[in-house]
This record gives C-alpha cells, sequence and structure tokens, in this order.
C-alpha cells in the first residue's frame, strides 16, 4: 500500500511480560523476525480503521500465539521505515493463556529477565520500552 501524502504508517504493539513460572521473576517476552533478522517486541501495523489497542492486542496473538491482559499505554515510538514515517502505539500487557507455534513472520519467541532483554532488543528505541515497563509496574 503506497500513498504520496507522507501520512504515516500506524502501527500498534505490546511490550509483553510475565511473572517466570519458576521463580516469579519479571520476564519480558521477544520476538524473532526472520525477515528482518531482528528480536522486538510483538508489534505490526493496524488494519484501517482499527482501534491501536485492539491491533496491539491482535498482533500479540499473532505473534505469539499468547492472550493479553493490557495495562498501562506506553510510549509511542516514532521513525522512518523504508523511508516512510512509522509510528508505533505501545502497551504494557500481561501474558495469559496460549501457545507458541513458528510461523513465517516469527520464527522464535524468548521470555527473558528485563535486562537481558534489552540486551537481546535489536532497536534503541524498543530497549527504552522496557525501562518505561519497569518504572509502571513499579507504580501500579
Amino acid at each position: 500500500m503506497q500513498t504520496t501524502n507522507g501520512n504515516p504508517v500506524l502501527a500498534a504493539g505490546c511490550v509483553l511480560w510475565r511473572r517466570s513460572p519458576v521463580d516469579g521473576e519479571l520476564e519480558i517476552c521477544l520476538v524473532h523476525r526472520p525477515k528482518y533478522l531482528d528480536w522486538s517486541h510483538p508489534k505490526g501495523k493496524l488494519k484501517r480503521g482499527e482501534d491501536p489497542l485492539a491491533g496491539a492486542v491482535r498482533e500479540v496473538s499473532e505473534e505469539t500465539g499468547l492472550g493479553c491482559v493490557p495495562g498501562p499505554r506506553l510510549a509511542t515510538v516514532r521513525y522512518l521505515a523504508n523511508g516512510r514515517p512509522k509510528e508505533v502505539s505501545y502497551w504494557a500487557a500481561e501474558a495469559t493463556e496460549g501457545h507458541f507455534t513458528p510461523n513465517d513472520e516469527v520464527d522464535r519467541v524468548r521470555w527473558l529477565p528485563p535486562g537481558a532483554a534489552k540486551e537481546r532488543l535489536t532497536q534503541p528505541r524498543d530497549q527504552v520500552l522496557v525501562d518505561e515497563l519497569l518504572a509502571v509496574l513499579r507504580h501500579a
């Protein structure tokens, strides 16, 4: 889909978290996208007219196979993607039930402690979202 008016591509996602089933510590879910060879938070483009929060929850489900309970809104990240402005709205979201099945878009997921998640994330703009998640969970 190509436009010439310079409107940003709108997308949404979640910084998905859970308490470890082993020790109860906070873990963050990262997805590996083979097309881009990167690690990121689950996110994707919004469908025409789609509410950003609904799109974020849909993307979590599509990319991780998990349900989630959205929490506080986090930052909207703005950057250029293929020469076009892109805006991705993020929410903190606690993972619920489900099961990951590798697919063409996401071939791996990893649950990592916050520090390790920040190191694994490919883009610095995604690392900042981990700090934001920690701040909102501390104040919850």
